[in-house]
């Protein structure tokens, strides 16, 4: 499974980014997919993370009620949207594909796309 991200930039406080995610490959519906994010100097951390059809998602609590996460298997396409940027958001993004089952452990993910900048200003 090849990923690549998209739709990182610049944005105000309080603004709006969705990011998209396009996978190649065949079995794409059988990936949970998943989005982190890795902020300068600090660790790759969990962001959300979506099941094979959609029904289950998990997120990190400082982005509940904040960002969602979406996919559309017949485009092979994984989306958050995020609301109410905040500057602590900051960060590059990474969208990564894990087979069968959740999980939040970074390195557990098996595939991760390139990486797109989100930027907040306060």
């Amino acid at each position: 499974v090849q990923l690549q991200a998209s739709g990182g930039g610049l944005v105000q406080a309080g603004g709006s980014l969705r990011l998209s995610c396009a996978a190649s490959g065949r079995r794409f519906s059988s990936y949970y997919m998943g989005w982190f994010r890795q902020a300068p100097g600090k660790e790759r951390e969990f962001v959300a993370a979506i099941s094979w059809a959609g029904g289950n998602t998990y997120s990190t609590d400082s982005v509940k009620g904040r960002f969602t996460i979406s996919r559309d298997n017949a485009k092979n396409t994984v989306y958050l949207q995020m609301n109410s940027l905040k500057p602590e958001d900051t960060a590059v993004y990474y969208c990564a594909a894990k087979y069968q089952y959740y999980s939040s452990t970074y390195s557990l993910w098996d595939y991760w796309g390139q990486g797109t900048l989100v930027t907040v200003s306060s």
